[in-house]
């Protein structure tokens, strides 16, 4: 490629919408897009060009696009610009799927900026995200790829809704979260953004049945959702399991641990009593 070319692309690159830099990433990690409908809202749905079968699904939940988006600052594009949770499926040997959140991934006529602000983790966000889930497992059902339990993965705000999502996904085995934002009145405080006034808040919800597995990863220099935050709302639940990552902040270094994270995920799905 000579210069000029190479310019010409990272041009186009830099014009690149976070939604197109999403859909060009899962490309290159083996991913391929199709969506589903949830209740008002379309999903993207990502997922391996060849699906593994298995009795558990793996279902990866991105963070929010930006911090500041409980504050003065609505991005047009809610679709982060790091894909945390594509590189980590990456790593999954487990059947998985990411579930995109509405808005994300290209906008529907239903979107308006109150769901990726104070909205995000609200009732109509979380209704659909459930009626696209249990579309994908009867799709696997009617193909033969049954997959009888489910565990939820989220990122950040993801984390939220796993949490959410959780409560009414009967088949959910297992939570895991990472830097998950527990208590979103707390949070909105801590940082001096608007209250998340039309959005579900973990922290006010009953514990989650103490057949659902939980893994809450924290980091010790996380200074978006610093770990003091969430402790109270994990001290209360029936099976939950936290690890402080001292070393690493809201970002970094996730992937460093993933692995060791789904043995231990498994072990526990196999002997939830650690016998």
């Amino acid at each position: 490629m000579t210069l000029a070319a190479g310019l010409v692309v990272a041009a186009l690159a830099g014009c690149a919408t976070p939604s197109q830099r999403f859909d060009h990433r899962a490309s290159e990690l083996g991913f391929v897009r199709h969506n589903v409908p949830g209740t008002q809202f379309e999903h993207a749905v990502y997922q391996s060009s060849d699906p593994r079968s298995g009795p558990l699904l793996h279902v990866y939940l991105e963070g929010d696009a930006s911090p500041r988006m409980a504050s003065r600052y609505s991005p047009p594009d809610p679709t982060p610009h790091r894909p945390q949770m594509l590189e980590l499926m990456a790593l999954d040997q487990a059947p998985s799927l990411l579930l995109g959140r509405p808005c994300q991934h290209g906008l529907d006529p239903a979107c308006d900026p109150t769901l990726w602000t104070i909205g995000r983790y609200g009732e109509p966000v979380v209704a659909s995200l459930v009626a696209a889930l249990r579309r994908e497992l009867h799709a696997m059902r009617a193909s033969g790829r049954s997959a009888p339990g489910v565990v939820l993965i989220g990122y950040s705000g993801g984390g939220t809704l796993a949490f959410l999502v959780a409560e009414r996904v009967t088949e959910t085995r297992a939570v895991v979260t990472l830097a998950g934002n527990l208590d979103t009145k707390r949070w909105a405080e801590h940082h001096g953004y608007f209250p998340l006034g039309l959005s579900l808040n973990p922290a006010e919800r009953p514990p989650l049945d103490a057949s659902v597995i939980q893994i809450h990863l924290l980091a010790g220099r996380d200074e978006r959702v610093p770990p003091f935050l969430t402790e109270a709302v994990i001290a209360r639940q029936k099976e939950a399991n936290f690890h402080l990552h001292e070393a690493f902040d809201h970002e970094c270094c996730w992937a460093a641990v993933w692995r060791a994270t789904l043995a231990e995920l498994d072990v526990l799905l196999e002997d939830p009593l650690g016998r």
